[in-house]
């Protein structure tokens, strides 16, 4: 055990300054028997610190390694499991219980023992030792005879130092001079020990040798120890003297430390005082504007703004801890708060007694702007009203209840006004928009189709411009122009065509189009122009607003900046206010303009028309300046009606087409909802050139293509005296020809259906008029093929007794050209009682029928050229004759 402990401090704890006091072989208890030592250690340096360290042997060699280590401060227990009897088991507490099992019991005791001294030495008896035997700790006590033994290696740890480097060399010289040092080490010790009492022989003869010196000595010292009393009686008195000084010097310290801090005060106090008297201090002149300002006046109004600011100020300031404590500070904030009182009521009466002058002072001109189709300019009071757009911010940061109440109070005044201003505005405009209906002749009226007409209106659309965004559409200008006065909504395209151009007064259109436009136009900048002098003059929706300061009316207070969403829910609330405020102003608008918008689709259905296209102009302006506009909010509610309206039209004419009826004793010709439905398109596409809402024409063109389409089917499929493919030929070739001038987009596709139903009912009306005027030659023939395609061969069906050269003579001999003639004029006289003069497709289906003549005769002529070969048969006519037959009787007729 001793090999392994020095191997132990040799190569462990030497390296870390450490010095191994004791070592037990240990295994944990319960477990399979691993050997590990526990090591007792102190550190060679101060201050001292005890470890108890578990050392393991490595697997993988013979040497130590250092696995861990505990302070022995951590200790709190050592359990010997049993006082009386042996036993290798003990516990140690740390952190938590760790069991051992020691190699034996005489190592165990050991290590206890020294466990026990350290705690005694170290820990002030700070351990608890537990089963630990009496008798075995009292043997670990050191006595004065023993304690070289009983105190072990602690005593040495406290004894022992190294050698210094001067002692190094001392016995290095000392060994060299004895030869003998290092090879006979006994015999150099007792040479030593004899020069030593050699050495202190010497030393004790000396001293016997020098008593004179020592008397002297003490004489001496006796001498000296006189003077030591009398140096330290004066040093007495001297510090006596010097304590009195202190006490001075510290009485002048005190004094000039309460003087600095006398001085500190005075100037902390005097900061306190320059900071209430600069920032609540009201000089008299804004305290005489506050009381006694003149509101009426520029001047006064600027001295009024100045001092209310100044004011706010005052009572926003920021007070440091304490303030508010000082009589002063209150009795300035009550003046304050009287001040602001008293001119906030000032202030709220003089405006109120400005909001009810202007009610009266504008109604006295509303005639003559009745008579003139204007509304009353605000212009002059806003401008007025103005001027105190920061009194009305002042009164918003500091009463709010004032200024709610004034908001309220102009917006009651106000209403009242635009209300009275607003009927009588479109009093007028009915007035003016009834007059441009005159009663028509007819049943129904009709929309212009003279050249001119449309030449009229369109140079009115592209010479209009709007009074206030700078650009009307051109489009509502026509609109109103091309549209027929109606005398209520039963009126359809349908009985248009019944009433000639002339029925029409163009100037009425025209001048329901410029009432409109300048009701719109009128409307337009006094909404906006009121919405933004309420912006300004109540001071909403700014983009950074002051920081309100809400003084409390005895102790004061203190202003602070909302946080960030506090803000959004300011400027949130002050925009739906702005929306509150404009709605409760100009309540009857909408209403009005609704009735107004009725009026015009009572006199006639096609006003929809404009008022949508001018309607959806006069919205997308409005957006494009404020989407959340009170204007354009209300223009998109109208815009709505507007768009039913325009619904209900087109369904009405849709309504008429379904509902149409015809003649049964005259032929149909060209169906008049489909000369209407060319009407409208022409006029559709003059107004909504260009507009905003195009896409509600297109889908309106799809309805009613669709609608004349199946009509027209259903016409032909009911007439009686007009073959049906003439009755689909006609009209279709009309619709084809109105949608090729027009050029519209959206009905390309119907364009094209047009076309091919007009060709199809084309070819099947000349194959059924036409029939077979070769009628004995073409069964003749017929017979021939059927006997080609049983197998026969062409050149022999002529040895077939039915289909001889002699038969076909005979047949060919019965239409002369005479007789050909005569049947294709009875062709002609037929055909031309069909087809209807205002299409005029007569030529055209004659041309057709001669095609297809030809056509027939080229084939027969085919089919005798191959069965009859060399025969020398021929027609009665050629196709020159027929040509010359066709074109006589077209220019006879």
């Amino acid at each position: 055990m001793t090999a392994i402990k020095h191997a132990l401090q040799r190569d462990i704890f030497t390296p870390n300054d450490e010095r191994l006091l004791s070592i037990v072989n240990v295994c944990k208890a319960g477990k399979k028997k691993k050997n590990c030592f526990l090591c007792a250690t102190v550190t060679t340096e101060r201050p001292v610190q005890v470890k108890v360290v578990k050392v393991k042997k490595s697997d993988k060699g013979d040497f130590y390694k250092r696995q861990m280590a505990w302070e022995l401060r951590d200790l709190t227990e050592v359990d010997a499991k049993d006082a009386n009897k042996e036993n290798p088991e003990f516990d140690l507490h740390f952190e938590k219980v760790y069991r051992w099992v020691a190699s034996s019991t005489a190592e165990k005791n050991s290590f206890i023992c020294c466990i026990w001294k350290l705690n005694q030495r170290y820990l002030r008896k700070k351990v608890e030792f537990v089963n630990v035997s009496a008798q075995l700790l009292e043997e670990s006590v050191p006595s004065s005879e023993n304690q070289s033994v009983a105190g072990g290696d602690e005593d040495a740890l406290d004894d022992y130092q190294e050698l210094n480097t001067r002692e190094e060399q001392d016995i290095e010289g000392m060994m060299e001079v004895c030869e003998y040092a290092i090879s006979n080490a006994e015999a150099f010790a007792e040479k030593l020990s004899k020069e030593l009492q050699v050495l202190d022989g010497a030393n004790i003869q000396s001293i016997m040798a020098s008593e004179k010196q020592v008397n002297i000595l003490m004489q001496l010292l006796d001498e000296a120890l006189t003077e030591v009393d009398t140096i330290e009686g004066k040093l007495s008195s001297y510090e006596e003297m010097l304590q009195s000084v202190k006490d001075q010097m510290d009485q002048i310290s005190q004094s000039n430390r309460l003087i600095q801090i006398s001085n500190s005060n005075n100037d902390k106090l005097l900061d306190e005082i320059q900071f209430l008297v600069n920032h609540m201090d009201l000089s008299r002149g804004h305290i005489r504007a506050l009381q006694e300002g003149d509101l009426s006046s520029p001047k006064g109004i600027e001295a009024c703004i100045n001092a209310s600011e100044a004011l706010l100020q005052c009572m926003s300031v920021a007070l440091r801890p304490g303030h508010d404590k000082l009589a002063a500070v209150k009795q300035q904030q009550m003046l304050f708060c009287e001040l602001r009182d008293a001119f906030a009521r000032r202030l709220t009466n003089h405006l109120n007694n400005v909001f009810v002058h202007q009610g009266h002072d504008q109604s006295s001109t509303l005639s003559q702007h009745t008579a003139d189709l204007t509304l009353p300019k605000h212009s002059p009071l806003h401008r007025d009203l103005l001027r105190y757009a920061k009194l009305m911010e002042w009164l918003k940061n500091t009463q709010r209840e004032k200024y709610d109440g004034l908001s309220r109070t102009y917006v009651d005044y106000m209403s009242r006004l635009y209300e009275r201003e607003i009927k009588d505005f479109f009093e007028g405009a009915k007035i003016k928009m009834a007059g441009t209906t005159k009663e028509p002749k007819g049943k129904f009226a009709t929309l212009p189709r003279k050249e001119n007409a449309l030449k009229q209106e369109t140079e009115s659309l592209h010479g209009s411009s709007g009074k206030l965004t700078g650009s009307t559409s051109s489009l509502n200008k026509l609109a109103v122009q091309g549209s027929s006065s109606r005398r209520s909504q039963s009126s359809s395209l349908l009985d248009m065509g019944n009433m000639s151009a002339s029925d029409l007064d163009v100037a009425d259109r025209t001048k329901f189009d410029k009432i409109f436009e300048q009701v719109l136009s009128e409307l337009e900048p006094l909404c906006l122009a009121e919405q933004d002098f309420i912006i300004k003059f109540f001071k909403l929706q700014q983009q950074v607003p002051l920081a309100q300061a809400e003084v409390d009316d005895t102790d004061g207070g203190t202003s602070s900046r909302p946080p960030a969403n506090e803000h959004r829910h300011s400027i949130s609330s002050e925009r739906d206010m702005v929306r509150f405020m404009m709605n409760k102003i100009f309540q009857s608008i909408e209403t009005e303009l609704n009735s107004l918008i009725a009026l015009g689709d009572k006199m006639d259905s096609f006003h929809s028309l404009y008022m949508l296209v001018k309607m959806s102009h006069h919205v997308w302006t409005a957006e494009n300046v404020d989407p959340a506009s009170y204007l354009s909010t209300t223009l998109g509610n109208v815009l709505v009606t507007v768009k039913r309206n325009f619904d209900k039209c087109i369904q009405g004419q849709i309504r008429a087409m379904e509902e149409v009826k015809i003649s049964k004793k005259s032929k149909v010709g060209i169906l008049a909802f489909v000369t209407s439905f060319e009407e409208f398109a022409e006029l559709a596409e003059t107004i909504f050139r260009n507009a905003e809402r195009r896409g509600d024409l297109d889908k309106a063109y799809s309805k009613l293509i669709r609608a004349v389409f199946f009509n027209v089917e259903k016409v032909a499929n009911e007439s009686q005296k007009t073959p049906r493919d003439v009755v689909m030929m006609e009209n279709f070739h009309h619709i084809f020809s109105t949608l090729s001038r027009l050029k519209i987009s959206c009905l390309e596709s119907e364009r094209r259906e047009a076309k091919h139903k007009y060709t199809e009912h084309l070819q099947a009306y000349v194959i059924t008029s036409l029939g077979q005027p070769l009628e004995k030659l073409n069964h003749f023939f017929e017979g021939v093929e059927a006997r080609v395609a049983q197998g026969v061969r062409e050149e022999e069906v002529s040895y077939q007794l039915a289909f001889s050269k002699q038969e076909l003579r005979k047949v060919i001999k019965e239409y002369p050209g005479k007789e050909v003639k005569k049947g294709l004029d009875n062709l002609y006289k037929k055909v031309d009682k069909h087809l209807c003069e205002e299409e005029s497709l007569l030529q055209v289906v004659w041309h057709s029928m001669q095609d297809e003549f030809i056509r027939q005769y080229k084939h027969f002529e085919g089919l005798i050229g191959r069965c009859y070969p060399g025969s020398g048969i021929t027609m009665d006519f050629t196709i020159q004759d027929m040509l010359e037959y066709f074109s006589s009787i077209a220019q006879s007729h």
